[in-house]
């Protein structure tokens, strides 16, 4: 049995959960996701969603802690969101936004322009003396992870300075460059 799956979701106030063929709609103060699945049953009883299967079938025990999470991420999405930061650590590299617009200065001969998707909420914040962060924020955690990913990958953190895009708390394995 999936240790994940056989744990019961509990929805929080002010979260409806819908249930119809194939399809799971969460709706929340912050916005309504929606989830298709297969080869499992979702339940909504008493203010919790269960996740059973039927079978112990290698698809039906893959799929069972995967719904059960992706269900219990789009319930903490639309009650509370998702937030990552990211640092911009380099000389001269520099980030701002106008609304959806993300403007990031990364080292290259032109600046990269970024249009940004209306779920993901986007902020910068440079203060003198430290490196700019770029603030992203959905009720998406998808959604939010990939738009982060693709802003990291113009320009990832390279071993030897550590020069690059990076998320807030990200730990880099570190290379001691040339001996002497």
């Amino acid at each position: 049995m999936s240790r994940i799956g056989k744990n019961p979701i509990v929805v929080p106030a002010g979260v409806t959960v819908e249930v119809a063929e194939g399809i799971i709609t969460v709706k929340g103060k912050l916005g309504q996701l929606t989830q298709e699945y297969s080869d499992v049953t979702v339940k909504v009883e008493d203010g919790q969603v269960q996740v059973e299967r039927s079978s112990d079938h290698k698809d039906e025990r893959a799929k069972h802690g995967l719904y059960r999470s992706l269900i219990n991420n789009m319930i903490i999405g639309v009650s509370e969101g998702f937030t990552k930061q990211l640092e911009l650590v380099g000389v001269g590299y520099r980030a701002s936004n106008q609304g959806q617009k993300l403007d990031l200065a990364l080292g290259f001969s032109h600046n990269i322009v970024l249009e940004v998707a209306p779920e993901v909420v986007v902020e910068t914040i440079s203060e003198k003396g430290k490196n700019p962060i770029v603030k992203l924020t959905s009720f998406d955690k998808q959604l939010l992870g990939q738009v982060a990913a693709k802003i990291r990958g113009f320009r990832k953190p390279e071993p030897y300075k550590g020069k690059g895009v990076k998320f807030v708390g990200e730990v880099l394995r570190r290379k001691a460059g040339k001996s002497a």
